[in-house]
């Protein structure tokens, strides 16, 4: 596997710092009781009490669908996340596609972020596992990044935000595609001052605040498919296949440390 950096646009930051305002002013994600303890969820059904379907809403800025919560199921021990241009009501801000969007109810905080996943063929769309917070959870903006960018799935990019600075975007070239059948993708957050992102069990890449601090609050975990509008240097220009798309994910593990 070989890695480069690549930055997207400053304009693209500034349009995610509106989806996040966005988000936030939707109030559409449950407060967080507590910070989670380590899980293993096989995604052989909904699990209500550790998970939250988003429903009826946009983030807004570069997110060109808006969320259903139908748009998100599961079958056989798998978790799928579709994308297709049906009609998303309520607060969607006429959003031309609906997609699905998975997170947990819960604050996570550091240690080993893991899920088994199948990715998204398709220019203009990003296929996800990350971990977020922000100001709905009354936080600043922390992010680690896990995105296959359906205009290349041989690639895998990561990144980070620290109090909603991010810019940290590096290019993984994986040595396989990613759209193609599943593979474990995990990053390790440590107290100690490292993010390392692993694909298959072997690392790829870490991160040690020599490029801008890291993460410190508690986030949700998190999954979504999303097409994006306004970034065609970034996703390349989303184009709707005329049937629905679907990312697939087998397991998702959260190990505390």
């Amino acid at each position: 596997m070989t890695i480069t950096r690549s930055r997207a646009p400053k304009a693209l930051a500034a349009a995610i710092l509106c989806a996040v305002a966005a988000l936030t002013a939707t109030g559409a994600t449950p407060a967080a009781a507590a910070i989670g303890p380590s899980f293993v969820d096989n995604f052989n059904g909904f699990d209500t009490g550790r998970w939250y379907k988003a429903d009826g809403y946009s983030n807004g800025g570069v997110f060109n669908a808006g969320w259903r919560a139908d748009h998100v199921w599961f079958s056989g021990g798998v978790m799928g996340l579709n994308l297709d241009n049906q009609s998303c009501p309520g607060g969607c801000s006429g959003k031309p596609y609906a997609a699905g969007e998975y997170r947990t109810t819960d604050l996570y905080s550091y240690g080993r972020f893991e899920a088994r996943m199948k990715a998204v063929k398709n220019p203009g769309t990003v296929t996800s596992f990350f971990t977020y917070t922000g100001p709905s959870d009354g936080q600043p903006w922390d992010e680690i990044d896990v995105e296959i960018l359906g205009k290349n799935t041989t690639q895998m990019q990561v990144n980070y935000f620290t109090n909603g600075v991010g810019g940290h975007e590096t290019i993984i070239n994986l040595g396989f595609d990613a759209a193609n059948g599943y593979h474990n993708y995990a990053f390790e957050w440590w107290n100690g001052g490292t993010i390392n992102w692993f694909v298959d069990g072997k690392l790829v890449h870490q991160e040690n605040g020599s490029r801008g601090p890291l993460p410190t609050h508690p986030q949700r975990i998190m999954m979504n498919l999303w097409p994006g509008i306004g970034v065609d240097s970034w996703l390349g220009p989303f184009t709707y296949p005329g049937t629905t798309l679907t990312a697939t994910y087998d397991w998702a593990r959260y190990t505390r440390y």
